[in-house]
């Protein structure tokens, strides 16, 4: 089950930001490549887990575009994308985030009340950035049926989940200067 992203996931190179091993990998940074297998993988396993019962498909900018374009075109569903710029609009909503890595503002537009969202995402680390969406589409009156993202790292989903949100996560890693341990493919310890 998820092959190919765990292969590339194996094969990640490794660098150090601060004390911080970070893994460099075509889904969290689009670098080196992003292959359309892996992609073709991912939204297929994100169907399998959401199916297609909802309105639209909520992800953030940078790496979450092309996790909702393909899950987009395989569904049908409309995408928004929370955005790092403002862009003024009829019912923008903006939200802070802080994450292990940067703090900034986002800004949602296209979500609809009423509406029935699947929230997906690259990579979840501390929550940070979940922590201030999942709220934010609540009271903008969004009904979130499913929330996905491909990669764990760190206690992200575990906060999450204290904060009453299911987050689904198709790998859990660790990282370190040795590589990427994959710890958890689609819920089944490795």
């Amino acid at each position: 089950m998820l092959e190919v992203l765990q292969e590339s996931l194996r094969k990640a190179p490794i660098v150090i930001r601060g004390e911080y091993p970070y893994f460099i990998h075509p889904i969290s940074d689009g670098v080196p490549s992003l292959e359309p297998e892996l992609l073709d993988e991912i939204a297929d396993h994100m169907i399998d887990i959401a199916g297609t019962d909802y309105d639209r498909i909520v992800s953030i900018e940078a790496m979450g575009i092309p996790l909702a374009t393909a899950l987009s075109m395989k569904t049908g569903k409309p995408m928004s994308i929370v955005r790092k710029r403002q862009y003024g609009l009829k019912g923008e909503v903006v939200l802070s985030q802080s994450t292990g890595y940067s703090k900034g503002e986002l800004y949602i537009n296209g979500v609809s009340k009423g509406e029935t969202v699947l929230v997906v995402d690259d990579v979840i680390s501390t929550g940070g950035t979940l922590k201030a969406l999942l709220p934010a589409l609540e009271n903008m009156g969004a009904n979130i049926c499913n929330v996905i993202v491909v990669i764990s790292r760190g206690d992200g989903a575990a906060k999450m989940s204290d904060m009453g949100y299911n987050v689904n996560t198709l790998v859990k890693i660790d990282v370190d200067m040795n590589g990427v341990s994959i710890l958890e493919v689609a819920g089944e310890q490795q």
